[in-house]
């Protein structure tokens, strides 16, 4: 069995490219920092994992998730192997995402965000953009415009 469960926050904003088949598929990679549950001196307080998504998680996470976020994660672990120019073999793994939702509300993520860099204005305070109606509208709940079907709704 191969299934892998993370809690942690984005290390950076997501970034998403369209495949260039006929019919684009987005692919998102995110990077997560989870918190090691027993610490060590001289050890690292966390690990930095890698992941990608595809399709219409993709997409939700894109347009939902920005840098420093709370974020839940069900998915697989990945190996992947190449050789690079220089006739090297390399490895990496990552996450492929098959699930991902909030853990944590909008309000409390901007409350972290301004308990953490108190010398910003409002104007630099990192914000959902509101012009489509569709991102959070309190802490828990989200606007749908009416009339969309049910293959994009993003949960």
């Amino acid at each position: 069995m191969n299934k892998v469960i993370i809690s942690g926050r984005l290390t950076r904003d997501p970034e998403t490219r369209y495949s260039q088949s006929a019919e684009p598929i987005a692919v998102t990679r995110i990077g997560v920092a989870v918190n090691r549950r027993f610490k060590r001196d001289g050890e690292p307080d966390a690990d930095f994992i890698n992941c990608v998504s595809f399709g219409k998680t993709a997409e939700f996470i894109s347009k939902y998730f920005t840098k420093g976020m709370m974020i839940g994660i069900v998915g697989t672990l990945r190996t992947n192997s190449w050789t690079d120019n220089n006739g090297q073999k390399r490895t990496s793994v990552e996450v492929q995402i098959e699930e991902a939702e909030f853990l944590e509300s909008k309000s409390a993520f901007e409350n972290s965000q301004q308990s953490n860099t108190p010398n910003m204005s409002n104007q630099e305070q990192p914000t959902y953009n509101n012009t489509q109606n569709n991102t959070p509208d309190s802490d828990d709940f989200y606007s749908i415009e009416t009339g969309v079907d049910d293959d994009n709704l993003p949960f």
